[in-house]
């Protein structure tokens, strides 16, 4: 390979990236089908060259240096009491962020189901300030590569021994605030010779980042979207998620209304529910009003404790109260009772704990 080659990490290419690579140089086109056989065959799924045993050795040692494999050290895995489990990645450079794997919920999917989720990160912290969100209290670091998104999938698999067949890209960071690289993850995930996974078993949450919503509707992947919107009024919402000042509702009414016309998806709203703040009954009949007019269906959350920040659930019955509202007016709303609460599931939450421990 030639030496002013970029060095582009093997698991963010895609297999033409690759052939283009390879054939540059003078190698065979199947080659290229052959290492992302290693890099992503179930049966395989190598963490080095050096394992790539039917490639000539002069090739590895050159794809190396310019297409380096770097899966992220596994730092802990913590189990929850239902079964969720999540994973701290210690990234090439020393940075820190989190996976979690979350089993299929047998109220809402039957006790049979083999849903397996992963909620995957797309930054090192987030720079969007929401209020209730550990994500971003350490601030913003730096954007995910696309291969530190799809390593997130591979590591998840290697760990539990289940094939992962439900993202949600809900962890730690803005995904759309990182969309190239996102963008080219989520194609190297899709792929058939990459992981394999139906786009539409993909869903990308963000907090209301407008024009990336409309890019995102132009592409022709089928991901389906959810939209952190936590607040139905500029008011309220202005007070949980800074974007808003930046994206008011109603401009993220329009793009969200452009998204679903051109996938003919329902979109989900996102709503934490935090006492005092955003769950009066007048929120519930305004959000029941925006959500009617795009279709769309709503997941309710009981805000989850995030030490340092002032936040609290509501009772039980506030919380019961407020569905009821949406599902009288003949909206789709369920509340989601958050898994791995007793492991610090929340995003961010264990990569300041670890952090803070290691003085990372």
């Amino acid at each position: 390979m030639n030496a002013s080659e970029p060095v582009l990490p093997l698991h963010s290419l895609t297999l033409v990236d690759l052939e283009e690579s390879l054939t540059a140089v003078g190698q065979p086109f199947y080659r290229a089908k052959q290492v992302m056989e290693w890099a992503y065959g179930r049966e395989k799924r190598v963490e080095s060259w050096d394992a790539m045993s039917n490639l000539p050795a002069a090739l590895r040692s050159s794809l190396e240096e310019v297409h380096p494999i770097r899966i992220p050290e596994v730092v802990t895995v913590s189990g929850s009491k239902d079964t969720t489990r999540k994973l701290l990645l210690r990234l090439h450079d020393g940075e820190l962020i989190e996976t979690v794997l979350i089993p299929a919920s047998p109220a809402l999917y039957g006790e049979e189901s083999d849903r397996r989720t992963l909620c995957v990160s797309s930054q090192v912290g987030c720079a969007y300030g929401c209020k209730f969100c550990a994500s971003g209290l350490d601030g913003w670091k730096r954007h995910l590569s696309a291969d530190e998104i799809v390593s997130q999938v591979l590591l998840a698999e290697k760990v539990s021994g289940e094939r992962i067949n439900n993202l949600v890209f809900m962890g730690m960071g803005e995904p759309m605030a990182n969309y190239q690289n996102w963008l080219q993850a989520v194609s190297i995930l899709n792929a058939p010779w990459g992981v394999g996974l139906g786009a539409r078993k993909m869903t990308v949450s963000t907090s209301g980042l407008v024009p990336r919503i409309r890019d995102l509707a132009d592409q022709p992947l089928q991901i389906r979207l959810a939209i952190s919107l936590h607040g139905a009024s500029d008011e309220v919402r202005s007070q949980i998620m800074p974007v808003n000042k930046k994206h008011p509702v109603a401009e993220l009414m329009e793009a969200c209304s452009y998204y679903s016309d051109r996938k003919k998806q329902m979109i989900t709203f996102e709503y934490i529910l935090i006492e005092g703040v955003n769950d009066a009954p007048s929120e519930a009949r305004l959000l029941a009003d925006r959500a009617r007019g795009l279709r769309a269906k709503i997941n309710l959350i009981p805000y989850n404790t995030v030490e340092g920040l002032p936040w609290r659930r509501p009772s039980e019955a506030a919380q019961e109260e407020f569905l009821s509202i949406l599902q009288n007016r003949g909206i789709a709303a369920t509340i989601r009772r958050e898994k791995g609460h007793d492991i610090d599931a929340a995003c961010g939450q264990l990569r300041r704990r670890i952090a803070t421990s290691l003085q990372v």
